[in-house]
């Protein structure tokens, strides 16, 4: 089946709905807004700028900026001008963006909006032309002035479906990131049938999750492109709220911790017991969901996932308590974010839903998750051991352990590559373990370790609400979570104690990956040789 390129949707909405507003971003607090016209005309006018380089065929192009505009135009202009796009995490420390422009052999950058631009810079090399996105850096060419005499590209260029479209450096829970080689026909494959199975036309989306994530690119860019829907653009942190909030999206794509932020704010406001009040009467029940939903800006949401990261069931319920139903999805960059989704209208919590449409999986003999369909990545680019180990006879290994019950509903039930053999021999799967951890607030990244012990111990770094705490409400809550969670463990797989370190584990640090996951193999090395005496010390240890 031929399915149409990102480049072919562009053009498709130049045409029949020019003067629509498709991009909305606010700068300094005023929204400013493009048309697909002038969305086109900016992409055409790049394009046309970039082809005038005579770069050779198929240059890498690395964009570097967090979510805006120019983000999305960047990658259709790259795409447009016959080259290959290289999306930069804006969260990179200059060690890994050197790397990463090196490796990928790009031959421009581009640099738009950054938080540290200046403690990065050192990690590119001084002789890269740089373009500057406007309202931010100031530091290259910019992207006005070099467009400013420019004639657009007047052909609507389409690249070939087998042609390559992008490089995406994944984030990296252990060692160096790799590049997953995606060509035009994964995306065409895995947005035309993702917007279709999910009923998606002219939504509107928020946009604050990475763009260069699979996950942000494929949902919001590509989704909003194949809808021919809308897109809100966060201004920052400060203004996430407010700008969530106008946006009022039809589509919102969140993360575990954005969940765990959002259930925090509200019971700040309206703590747990006087809410249950609330909710237990009829009429003042639907007023308050109406209320919570419309103060967080989704009030119109038809399709609210989350991803990532595998989410507590205990905060899904609490969210479906309040009218928000949270549809877990799971899938992978390697895979171009086309796996399994639950769906609006048969959400079976716990799961990661169902297969998308022509998507295949089954399990290993060791219940790892393989994946096969028409969009799995061409590889991983100059690492060909690592893609002949990762995707084997057409399956895509993705280290992920699952269980898939008999109506197709896949639960995740750990890591393959994350399990560790305590000094009794037995092995222990960590993630799901913290998951049930998790359930307590006071704490806000947990990491399950245990090699060579006699039983695994969990190393806490505490929320903003458990820092508030005394150490004695702490200690208390601490240990009744570890009483009921060890209650629910096999033996093997009871937690000894807790130690609560003081230290920050941050994507600066190189603790936590850019899309906030835990570097086990980082905190292992920071920590192991502490491990036997905090074994052989209180069950709750304040480090």
């Amino acid at each position: 089946m031929r399915y149409l390129s990102p480049l072919e949707m562009l053009y498709k909405w130049e045409q029949e709905k020019p003067d629509e507003i498709y991009l909305s971003q606010p700068i300094d607090g005023k929204w400013h807004n493009w048309t697909w016209k002038e969305f086109g005309i900016e992409v055409r006018k790049m394009a046309a700028y970039l082809k005038s380089l005579d770069l050779p065929e198929d240059s890498k192009i690395a964009l570097l900026s967090k979510n805006c505009a120019h983000w999305m135009m960047t990658d259709l202009a790259i795409m447009m001008s016959g080259h290959v796009s290289v999306p930069l995490y804006p969260n990179l420390n200059a060690e890994t963006l050197d790397k990463i422009l090196k490796h990928s052999e790009s031959k421009l950058l581009f640099v738009g909006k950054l938080d540290n631009f200046s403690e990065m810079k050192t990690g590119v090399p001084s002789n890269m032309e740089c373009i500057a996105f406007p309202f931010y850096s100031e530091d290259f060419q910019r992207w006005d002035d070099l467009i400013k005499d420019v004639q657009p590209v007047n052909k609507n260029i389409v690249r070939a479906p087998q042609e390559l479209a992008t490089i995406i450096y994944t984030s990296g829970t252990t060692g160096d990131p790799k590049g997953v080689m995606h060509k035009f026909y994964n995306f065409s494959f895995a947005t035309s049938n993702a917007v279709n199975s999910l009923h998606l036309d002219n939504e509107v989306f928020f946009s604050y999750l990475p763009l260069c994530h699979i996950a942000e690119r494929l949902l919001v860019q590509m989704g909003s492109m194949y809808s021919g829907g809308k897109v809100f653009f966060a201004e920052s942190l400060d203004t996430f709220a407010a700008n969530l909030a106008e946006a009022s999206p039809t589509v919102f794509l969140g993360v575990p911790r954005i969940w765990t932020k959002f259930q925090q704010g509200i019971l700040t406001k309206l703590p747990q017991k006087k809410l249950n009040i609330l909710l237990s009467i009829p009429i003042i029940s639907s007023l308050i969901k109406n209320k919570i939903q419309k103060g967080l800006g989704l009030s119109k949401v038809r399709n609210v996932f989350t991803g990532a990261a595998p989410t507590p069931v205990a905060l899904i319920n609490w969210f479906a308590r309040l009218g928000i139903n949270i549809q877990e999805a799971y899938a992978m960059t390697e895979n171009t974010c086309y796996s399994h989704v639950s769906y609006n209208d048969n959400i079976n919590i716990g799961s990661v839903g169902q297969a998308l449409p022509l998507c295949d999986v089954k399990l290993s003999e060791q219940n790892e998750i393989l994946i096969k369909h028409e969009a799995l990545m061409d590889g991983y680019y100059k690492m060909e051991e690592e893609t002949e180990k990762t995707i084997v006879d057409g399956w895509l290994h993705t280290g992920d352990e699952g269980a898939i019950d008999s109506s197709g509903f896949l639960r995740i039930t750990g890591r393959v590559k994350d399990l560790f053999k305590t000094s009794k021999g037995k092995y222990v799967a960590p993630s799901p373990i913290e998951m049930k951890l998790s359930a307590n607030k006071n704490m806000e990244q947990i990491c399950v370790v245990g090699t060579e012990l006699p039983q695994p111990i969990a190393i806490v770094v505490l929320s903003e609400r458990g820092k508030n705490k005394s150490q004695e409400d702490l200690i208390s809550s601490l240990t009744t979570t570890l009483e009921v969670v060890n209650s629910k463990l096999d033996g093997h797989e009871k937690i000894h104690n807790f130690v609560v370190v003081k230290d920050n584990w941050t994507v600066e640090n190189k603790l936590l990956t850019p899309t906030m996951k835990i570097k086990r193999n980082a905190i292992e090395k920071l920590y192991n040789t502490s491990y036997k005496a905090w074994y052989e010390g209180e069950k709750i240890i304040m480090d």
